[in-house]
């Protein structure tokens, strides 16, 4: 990555003047051991708009996500806004996602941006520095990101967020079953390209050093791993953002089963599971779920 792409690093709020980055990966860690490991989605769909009683506007898409916010702050650290259902809505909807974005940074909350991007070159450079560029108006703690040409062509996006102390998980298995005959099919060397994934993104956080690395990757919870030929013991090491819980199908109770000796890694993502319980309700689903999580850890 060119040295003039790369922004000012700041330091993490609260640290001493001229300590080091804290990286994605042990702040994670830092999460989970003082909430808990469930991540709140912020998927404004127009149909839960309508339930709540917003409109299916700039308007309501803020107040939507700022309501997430704030029933999510203080019993959970992580919250995970779907960009696509502001993305709808154009210039006004991402004007909606700064103000949820900034609400959420001033909460204290961790904030995973499910973008879902994958290019190469510059162009996936730009996509980094739109979403890890730190006191940009898209600034989060981590994004989504596609390998479908490489996990190797994700390179300038991974080393920004090491610099910066950011996060990228990297689609592997994926919970919808469009994705399984993609994901398990093999390459030469007779991996799937789901453990080709996985591999890629082991061994890139292994030449950054000891401990959590801050390359994840996305396990979908309904998808069934040793049929992609995932090693789950080479993932202690690694986040796993795990959606397919509740309204998908997947249990609390199952995590795991479903992810084994790598279970204590998993970004527990639950979305319509606690928005389907409304304005007034979600603050309650919120600190039951997260309960259910913390449970399965013991």
């Amino acid at each position: 990555m060119p040295e003039d792409s790369v922004p000012e690093l700041v330091e993490e709020p609260g640290a001493p003047t001229g300590s080091a980055i804290v990286s994605f990966g042990e702040r994670l860690v830092r999460v989970f051991d003082s909430v808990g490991q469930l991540c709140v989605g912020i998927d404004p769909h127009a149909y839960l708009l309508g339930e709540w009683g917003l409109p299916d506007d700039a308007r309501g898409l803020r107040d939507f996500g700022r309501r997430v916010v704030d029933a999510a702050a203080g019993i959970v650290g992580i919250v995970k806004p779907q960009v696509a259902f502001f993305e709808r809505h154009g210039a006004a909807g991402y004007s909606a996602l700064e103000a949820v974005l900034s609400a959420a940074r001033d909460a204290g909350l961790l904030v995973i941006a499910d973008v879902k991007r994958g290019d190469l070159g510059t162009s996936v450079e730009a996509y980094g520095q739109a979403w890890l560029t730190p006191d940009g108006p898209l600034e989060v703690d981590a994004m989504t990101a596609s390998a479908y040409q490489g996990v190797g062509s994700l390179a300038a996006p991974l080393e920004l967020a090491a610099v910066t102390g950011k996060g990228v998980f990297v689609l592997a298995a994926t919970s919808n079953p469009e994705s399984r005959v993609i994901q398990t099919a093999l390459l030469a060397d007779g991996r799937s390209v789901a453990s080709s994934i996985v591999g890629d993104v082991v061994q890139w956080n292994s030449a950054r050093g000891d401990g959590v690395g801050s390359v994840g990757l996305v396990m979908g919870a309904t998808a069934r791993f040793a049929d992609y030929g995932i090693d789950l013991e080479s993932l202690v090491n690694t986040p796993i953002l795990a959606p397919g819980f509740g309204h998908q199908g997947a249990a609390y109770a199952d995590l795991r089963t479903i992810y084994g000796p790598a279970a204590g890694m998993a970004v527990v993502s639950s979305s319509r599971g606690v928005l389907a319980a409304g304005p007034s309700g979600i603050a309650e689903a919120i600190a039951t779920q997260a309960r259910e999580v913390l449970e399965c850890r013991e």
